[in-house]
């Protein structure tokens, strides 16, 4: 038989307070994410104000950014009138209203942000050939081919899909529209007129007709411009092989022609479409310096994305002991809003330059001597030294970047597994990569070396074990074709 009864149980469980909480999002934001937020909050909170007094590199942590000035009356010591903490599992917006959720700023009329959004404006290339075909005196049905060839047409500028294909799908859409059936040779002759559209060659078939396109353009009277079409047109699987011998006794040219031909070819451009359009570049903002003091490097954050803010002295000198009224509570509650936020930049600040310099006490080699010194370094490594959890570290690391005398670097770049050596010893995967990176560009044009090959000189030079798969594998990552694709003409 049931009976029902009170009982009173202990356990822990995991809860986040309303700062802990923000100060975790705050700790994921990249540069341009923070300054947004900043800006946000300035907006909206009027207790909050940039402080302008000192913007030189940060290098150690320091107290919160709260304003020092003496004709400040607010002190932090009011505890027993605004509180520091809130119960654990509550909501901002169960407390206070005033704090604003991020949003674009797309609609900004500020120069700056005018430029900074100047990627966003990049015209695609199907919009690009599409407001060509706009401006020919082609009919409408030969414009309505046009659109369907354009939208045919993949990135890099070649047909994605045969013409048969295209003729069907528009014989279906056109069944009723047509007085006459559509023929194949009227998609063809649309094409051609699209293939003279800038850049020229987007609506090839293959590699041939766009450099042959490209090449038609060019002086015919320059005889290397004669020459590398005559290649083209004639001997193009010769080329494609890169057998010089062979291309320079089936043309008849002498080997200086056929080189300079070459030359020409290779200043072409075999996707034509990459002219155009694209993903618009990423700007980033380094979060770090690292600068050489003495016979060391150190980090030092970056005044430029790290907020100096205070609280307004003014406004606080509002607040009032023992008034109940809906103003002052507004103030109070904005007084309160501006510390926790403060707070968490601090915090955000502290962490970061703490992982940085992990980071750059462990890698001084690679930045006296280059990748190929790299140290293998995991997150908990870096977690156990700074003694903070690794899904913290992974969000330090996350989007931050650090300007170096060897560029501005991702904080996960300088991350990498380990791989043993003959003596014992370790090194990381970074490291062999630029090691495999040298060897392919030192090596001989005309017999490239394999990546069997690769794996035993990593070994009798370098001392690195490592598997002929991880070899292809690291050179695949690094976008550098096999040996068989690297070779040259000679």
């Amino acid at each position: 038989m049931l009976k029902t009864g009170l009982q009173l149980r202990m356990g822990q469980s995991l809860a986040l307070t309303p700062q802990l909480q923000q100060t975790i999002k705050l700790l994921q934001y990249s540069a341009l994410e923070l300054q947004n937020q900043v800006q946000e909050m300035i907006e909206q909170n009027p207790l909050l104000e940039i402080d302008e007094t000192d913007r030189s590199p940060v290098e150690a942590p320091s107290e919160p950014a709260v304003s020092t000035d003496q004709d400040s009356p607010v002190s932090l010591d009011q505890q027993d009138v605004i509180p520091t903490e809130l119960p654990v599992d509550t909501d901002w917006e169960s407390i206070y209203t005033g704090m604003p959720a991020p949003r674009s700023t797309a609609g900004d009329t500020d120069i700056s942000d005018m430029l900074e959004n100047l990627g966003e404006l990049e015209t695609s290339l199907r919009d690009h050939l599409q407001a060509q075909l706009e401006l020919t005196n082609l009919s409408d049905l030969d414009r309505v081919i046009g659109t369907a060839i354009i939208d045919a047409i993949k990135e890099d500028g070649y047909l994605g899909e045969s013409l048969k294909d295209l003729h069907s799908c528009l014989v279906d859409e056109l069944e009723n529209q047509l007085d006459n059936p559509l023929e194949l040779d009227e998609l063809e002759a649309v094409r051609k007129h699209i293939l003279q559209f800038e850049p020229i060659g987007c609506g090839s078939l293959d590699l041939r007709e766009n450099l042959l396109l490209q090449i038609k353009e060019l002086d015919k009277t320059r005889p290397k411009v004669a020459h590398a079409k005559l290649i083209l047109e004639r001997y193009f699987p010769e080329l494609e092989k890169q057998n010089l011998k062979r291309l320079t006794s089936r043309s008849r040219l002498t080997t200086d022609e056929v080189e300079d031909a070459l030359d020409l070819i290779r200043s072409l451009k075999p996707r034509p479409g990459s002219a155009v359009g694209g993903k618009a570049a990423d700007y980033v903002k380094p979060d770090v310096f690292v600068m050489q003091r003495g016979d060391a490097w150190v980090a030092s954050l970056n005044a430029e994305v790290s907020p100096q803010l205070r609280i307004h002295p003014y406004y606080s000198s509002l607040v009032k002991r023992g008034d109940k009224s809906e103003q002052n509570q507004y103030i109070r509650d904005q007084l309160q809003e501006a510390r926790w936020f403060l707070k968490s930049i601090q915090s955000r600040n502290d962490t970061i330059l703490k992982v940085a310099n992990v980071i750059v006490e462990k890698q001084q080699a690679f930045f006296e001597q280059g990748e190929e010194a790299m140290r293998p370094m995991i997150l908990r490594d870096v977690a156990e030294i700074v003694e903070m959890h690794e899904s913290t570290i992974s969000r330090v690391t996350n989007s931050k970047y650090m300007l170096t005398p060897r560029g501005v670097l991702s904080f996960k770049y300088f991350f990498s597994s380990q791989l043993g050596t003959s003596d014992g010893g370790n090194t990381s995967a970074t490291a062999i990569r630029a090691v495999i990176r040298n060897l392919i560009a030192e090596e001989n044009n005309q017999k490239p070396l394999s990546d069997s090959k690769i794996t035993t000189m990593l070994l009798s030079k370098n001392g690195i074990k490592v598997a002929r798969r991880t070899v292809a594998k690291y050179r695949e990552a690094m976008q550098i074709p096999p040996s068989n694709e690297r070779k040259r003409i000679a």
